[in-house]
């Protein structure tokens, strides 16, 4: 049995620890006051580490709405590392993107290692990618031999860049692709490396023990904590758990995009270029050149007969015609694979190059299958805007595949700085589970100040892109600059950005221009200069400082109407739906903006909204009740008086 750390740091035994509480805040305190500038007293980290070890004593599931500056990493990281050490049990940490997988993986988690193991708690950590993030060793031995080349070789030689990567392989101790010093083209990657799809597994593989992938997957298995992204943890529900280590307690974190990127992760899409590629696999190993090239144009047909449906959803059943070609390719393919079953070689190589083309026919075989049988849980729809047709599937809901594989297995804490209305019900959560709320550090009142542009023409009129322009201007030169003003399309972000530039003194950097960290740094050197982004920008952006104290919105960020997904979720809800869903994803993504303003204690500044709904519709109250407790005003000349204050340095 693993020792935990009583509370004066002697050893007890984990069936001694009946209340972790002590245990917890004092080991909370010592990793804090080891971190620069993370010593001071955080009132709300230490209330959400109490209710993390609660739940994870008592069993059941916790939703935390942790606002900016709480330091929610540690807040659930402390207790989950106690909990896994003291009881010899598993946490998986799921994040929404790489930037917080990297900051745990590189700061947080190495940071609380240093404080704890003092103490005589070791901290096992492991992060776990997807397969396609490791080179292959295969892969490489393959493209040394010159085995395969024609798969992708096509339209210029990408030998230079696999000689580099090949050199790069025989230094990496990893294998992940993010540690390459320059980003490999898609076509070099994919020729020294498989997906998961592809792969046979390490049994079946003659790198299999020095796998890279593998070696990372065995990490993971002699970790206490396991930090993945969401799109593998649902890859790994899809698989029937198969993917990941076993593990009893879970942590969402950027909880607000579970519902979104799980939907998506366990849905799939049917292109020409998936076939494309599968075709590919196979004219690799088959000595059939007819065949491939059958399977090419089955996909034409796939294409073709989902084209006269662009930017609309497939009705259920589906339409004869897109139901014929999914039936022709699907012959297709299993032709494919009788061929490369009755394959017979004792090479290596090619058995592998064989297993790889069988398992990825398999898997298209599989998502045909499902896409042919698609009932009401599910919705396909075929996107607009590009030459080739493609259809996308997805499941309406994902409460229930997480309550039968996530919520009746394991102990689960979902957190963010902001948890969106109705987020329990929306993921599925049991009846009962009501958001914790600790608050953040910050003193939102005294420092920042929330305006609404109250007497601007309603959004959906003629005037108001001019009259945004006007008010950005204004608002912007009271500031001096030092403005993340933020649009909910491209055409709003493109305009403003040629209608201010020759207004503004100020330098205005555009999203899209340059690639965005170079943008980014940009708006962080100058500090009188301008950032206009679109939707992207609402979350993930970092900038404490002087270098910004104007956040503008142009207007509500209520999703697109013909969103065929949000369609789908708005019939299931009913009169309920424009509260539950589309005014709830509104009141999500505006809070997620306005937290770019306040990034540290020092930060002041305004958000703007210029959209008057915010001050004047009935269903207001949600949407502000979702920000954090900003002063409010509606007068203009308020919010420029405040801005020129900050943009004037003190006498003296």
């Amino acid at each position: 049995m693993r020792n935990a750390v009583g509370r004066y740091g002697c050893r007890v035994q984990s069936a001694d620890v009946l209340h972790p509480g002590p245990e917890v805040e004092a080991a909370l305190r010592a990793v804090v006051a080891g971190v620069p500038g993370g010593g001071e007293e955080r009132p709300g980290q230490l209330r959400m580490a109490r209710a993390v070890a609660d739940v994870l004593a008592a069993g059941g599931h916790l939703v935390v709405q942790a606002g900016t500056g709480t330091g929610k990493s540690f807040g659930y990281l402390v207790p989950s590392v106690l909990d896994a050490v003291g009881r010899e049990r598993r946490v998986v940490v799921a994040t929404a993107s790489k930037a917080l997988q990297d900051q745990l993986a590189e700061n947080d988690l190495p940071a609380l290692a240093d404080r704890l193991e003092p103490l005589g708690v070791p901290v096992r950590a492991a992060v776990l990618k997807g397969r396609s993030n490791y080179v292959c060793r295969q892969r490489l031995d393959e493209v040394a031999a010159g085995l395969g080349q024609a798969e992708f070789d096509v339209g210029g030689s990408i030998a230079p860049e696999l000689e580099a990567l090949a050199a790069w392989a025989e230094g990496t101790t990893t294998g992940d692709r993010a540690e390459l010093p320059v980003e490999p083209s898609p076509r070099a990657w994919a020729a020294v490396s498989v997906s998961g799809e592809e792969c046979p597994g390490a049994a079946r593989c003659p790198r299999g023990l020095d796998c890279f992938a593998e070696q990372a997957r065995a990490a993971a298995e002699a970790a206490d904590v396991v930090v993945v992204n969401l799109a593998l943890y649902a890859a790994h529900l899809a698989s029937e758990e198969r993917v990941l280590p076993t593990h009893d307690v879970v942590v969402f974190d950027e909880a607000h995009q579970l519902e979104d990127l799980l939907s998506s992760a366990l849905g799939f899409e049917l292109s020409a270029g998936r076939v494309e590629v599968v075709a590919r696999r196979v004219r690799a190993v088959i000595a059939d050149r007819d065949l491939p090239l059958d399977l090419v144009r089955a996909g034409e047909t796939l294409v073709g007969s989902l084209a006269p449906h662009a930017g609309e959803r497939l009705s259920l059943p589906l339409p004869v015609a897109v139901v014929d070609a999914v039936t022709l390719l699907r012959g297709r393919l299993e032709r494919a694979l009788e061929s490369l079953r009755s394959i017979s070689t004792d090479v290596e190589d090619a058995d592998q190059r064989r297993a790889r083309a069988q398992r990825i026919v398999q898997s298209l075989v599989g998502d045909l299958d499902t896409f042919a049988g698609l009932d009401g849980d599910w919705v396909a729809w075929v996107p607009d805007g590009r030459d080739d047709a493609r259809v996308v599937a997805a499941p309406v809901e994902i409460g229930p595949v997480l309550g039968a594989t996530v919520w009746a297995r394991r102990t689960a804490v979902l957190t963010s700085a902001t948890i969106p209305p109705h987020f329990a019900a929306r993921v599925g959560l049991p009846a009962g589970v009501e958001p914790l709320d600790v608050g953040s550090p910050f003193d939102y009142e005294q420092n920042a100040l929330l305006y609404c542009a109250m007497h601007l023409p309603d959004p959906r009129s003629e005037g108001f892109r001019a009259a945004v322009h006007d008010e950005l201007a204004a608002l912007i030169t009271a500031a001096g600059g030092r403005t993340l003003a933020l649009f909910t399309s491209w055409r709003a972000l493109t305009d403003a950005v040629e209608a201010l530039r020759p207004r503004l003194p100020f330098t205005v950097l555009a999203q899209g221009e340059q690639p965005l960290p170079r943008l980014i740094e940009a708006f962080r050197a100058e500090e009188a200069s301008c950032l206009f982004g679109t939707m992207g920008l609402f979350q993930g952006i970092d900038v404490p400082g002087a270098a910004l104290s104007l956040v503008v919105v142009d207007r509500l960020p209520f999703p697109r109407p013909d969103d065929p997904l949000l369609q789908a979720r708005r019939e299931r809800a009913g009169a309920a739906a424009f509260r539950t869903i589309d005014v709830a994803r509104a009141a999500t993504l505006l809070a997620q903006a306005a937290g770019r303003l306040v990034r540290s204690a020092d930060d002041r500044g305004v958000v703007a909204v210029l959209d008057p709904r915010l001050g004047s519709a009935r269903y207001r109250w949600d949407v502000i009740r979702a920000l954090p407790p900003f002063r409010r005003t509606r007068h203009r000349a308020e919010a420029e008086e405040f801005l020129r204050s900050l943009a004037t340095p003190p006498p003296g």
